[in-house]
């Protein structure tokens, strides 16, 4: 199956670069976009930066502390051979020679060389230090935007799991609490659906949270992820069918166990509140 591409662009200095992920945390921006502020011809630009014995010092350094299965022999001979009239050196033949993952050479819709942004600022310094602050101002914008997005999703679906919650506690109420007990009794019957609903979803009861995470505020809840959350409103709902139909406490926790397994594993699969516009 094809990995999916999320893609944005950021704008500097009237120049469109693009920047891709596919897992959601390493983000690869586009070195061609980049070197056409200097050249017609990226491929030379990006070309003649890997010739420098320093540019090799700092890719190599920066594979081994993010790359377990970096190829230091194979740097060690680029590193040495850095800087020498005849040394020449493509984005493909360092790829395949180190096994290297900060730089990816794409080729397609979507082609060109991309770095991991912590390379492609690097990159951009070599080029003119001037656009790279252009560059750095509006990755910052599109970080904050991302991060709005997020913040309204996380604030979203934390509102729609309180509202399933209603709706859940409704279900203990008249179906799981008899009317002779004291206040005390019936919140912790309520406690004892909640934590059930944590074990199905999170592994873990909200005191064994708290016990694991002094020093953070909040609740086990207010900690969890977006997909959490949404997964959480959905088997919220679910538990107070089953207890609707007075299936027992032990079966309905294997049954929204399976279920939260199952949704999770397709929201981290599809990520489907992302902008999906390619593929790759």
């Amino acid at each position: 199956m094809s990995k999916k591409i999320i893609k944005d662009k950021i704008m500097a200095k009237g120049f469109e670069i693009t920047v891709y992920t596919e897992d959601f945390k390493n983000e690869y921006i586009s070195l061609t976009d980049i070197a056409k502020y200097k050249s017609d011809e990226p491929f030379i630009v990006i070309n003649n930066w890997l010739r420098s014995k320093d540019t090799i010092s700092f890719l190599g350094l920066w594979e081994q502390l993010n790359n377990p299965n970096f190829k230091p022999i194979e740097f060690d001979r680029f590193k040495n051979e850095a800087g020498a009239n005849a040394f020449t050196l493509s984005p493909q033949k360092w790829i395949e020679n180190t096994n290297a993952i900060g730089i990816i050479s794409k080729s397609g819709r979507y082609g060109g060389t991309f770095a991991h942004s912590d390379i492609a600022m690097e990159f951009a310094s070599w080029v003119s230090p001037e656009f790279k602050l252009y560059i750095i101002k509006d990755y910052k914008r599109l970080k904050s935007d991302e991060n709005s997005r997020l913040s309204l999703n996380w604030n979203l679906n934390r509102t729609l799991s309180k509202i399933n919650y209603t709706i859940h506690t409704d279900a203990v109420k008249e179906k799981l609490i008899p009317k002779h007990l004291t206040k005390d009794q019936a919140g912790f019957i309520y406690a004892s659906e909640a934590d059930l609903l944590n074990m199905a979803l999170f592994g873990m009861t909200a005191k064994q949270w708290r016990e694991a995470n002094p020093g953070i505020k909040g609740n086990l809840r207010d900690s969890a992820t977006i997909e959490q959350l949404l997964v959480l409103a959905n088997i919220e709902s679910l538990n107070a069918e089953f207890i609707k139909m007075k299936m027992p406490s032990q079966e309905r926790i294997l049954k929204l166990n399976q279920t939260a397994i199952s949704q999770m594993q397709s929201l981290v699969t599809n990520l489907s509140a992302k902008k999906i516009i390619g593929n790759n």
